[in-house]
């Protein structure tokens, strides 16, 4: 029984993807002369160390919530790619809501968040209303759309928001105590609980709920969820909404954290929204594996920097193993369960 559990969980596409990852990964390193021991164990220690964990978690927080965002359409089959646009709309409508809003600053930080979600959804579901009552493509409307938020928010940014006698396109400094509470001296905010807790309440609906049954159905087999009475255009509307406030609220807790403000650039310069796609798509938009997934993603940008630090191995190498990963999956090689098929039989 534990052979065929284990068989079974490295026949499964992503435990081979990941592992073909580092093995192709160890092969790129022992090419260019590096000691492949040295530059994972760089990566681990500097990701997980005790110098290098409070940046793990930091960045964790943004990928996982971004992941979060784009896997809860993807488990119903939709694809949202507008995740920078509400995202940006998201942290720049938190800006706007703490420099000018006349509450205490507790009360303001919790309306920021708040209006950072409402941006965030009301333009994730304007890509749906494109798609139910213009023919355009969900794909194509929610890409298409990321562009004129992104440059709004730079414009807002760069003119009517700009610090004055800054030489950098970003917003004033939020008001003291507009802020994210940190946990000690680090970059950890309560961000992170935030976003726990929204993967923890995916989990919650995906597995207890009928509307999270609805959702896997519609993504195994549209045709027969339209049949069973599932209304594919409600169904888009609610989760693209639900989707856009994710990603509004990563926005907002950016903004809310250091260097509380708005920058121009600094939410899409990293690129969360896509490491956030490819960890929803290595983990199938389950809300377990989104979460292992988009901490492995983590724990490779910043060990990255780690082993470029301590091994002068090029830290766009990791780059290279989160491709290597996808295009494993994207292939779904059958390799390991035809050895274990036959293993079996030699059995």
């Amino acid at each position: 029984m534990r052979l065929d559990r284990t068989a079974g969980a490295l026949r499964s596409p992503i435990t081979f993807s990941v592992l073909a990852g580092v093995v192709i990964g160890a092969l790129f390193l022992v090419g260019t002369g590096a000691d492949p021991v040295a530059a994972y164990e760089a990566v681990l220690t500097g990701a997980l160390g005790a110098d290098g964990i409070g940046s793990t978690l930091t960045t964790a927080t943004s990928v996982l919530g971004m992941a979060l965002a784009l896997a809860i359409p993807l488990r119903a089959g939709l694809i949202n790619l507008g995740g920078d646009g509400q995202l940006v709309l998201g942290g720049i409508t938190a800006a706007v809501t703490g420099l000018y809003a006349p509450l205490p600053a507790p009360l303001t930080v919790v309306l920021a968040l708040l209006a950072g979600m409402a941006a965030g959804a009301a333009y994730a579901v304007l890509a749906a209303l494109c798609e139910n009552h213009l023919g355009v493509p969900l794909l194509v409307s929610s890409l298409l759309l990321s562009y004129p938020a992104v440059s709004l928010a730079s414009y807002l940014a760069r003119y009517p928001l700009k610090e004055p006698g800054s030489s950098l396109p970003q917003t004033r400094a939020l008001p003291d105590g507009v802020a994210l509470p940190a946990f000690g001296d680090s970059t950890v905010t309560v961000g992170l609980v935030l976003v726990v807790l929204g993967a923890a309440a995916y989990w919650f609906t995906d597995r207890r709920t009928a509307i999270g049954y609805e959702i896997r159905m519609t993504g195994l087999n549209a045709r027969f969820s339209a049949y069973a009475g599932v209304e594919r255009r409600a169904l888009t509307l609610k989760l693209m909404s639900v989707s856009g406030a994710l990603a509004g609220l990563m926005g907002a807790i950016g903004v809310l954290s250091f260097p509380y403000r708005f920058v121009d650039g600094s939410l899409t310069g990293p690129g969360y929204t896509w490491t956030g796609l490819t960890a929803a798509l290595l983990a199938t938009a389950a809300p377990l594996g989104t979460l292992i997934a988009s901490f492995f993603f983590a724990v490779l940008q910043v060990g990255g920097l780690a082993m470029e630090r301590t091994t002068e191995v090029p830290r766009e190498l990791t780059q290279v193993l989160q491709a290597i990963v996808i295009v494993f999956l994207a292939a779904r090689l059958r390799f390991p369960g035809r050895w274990f098929n036959r293993r079996k039989e030699a059995v």
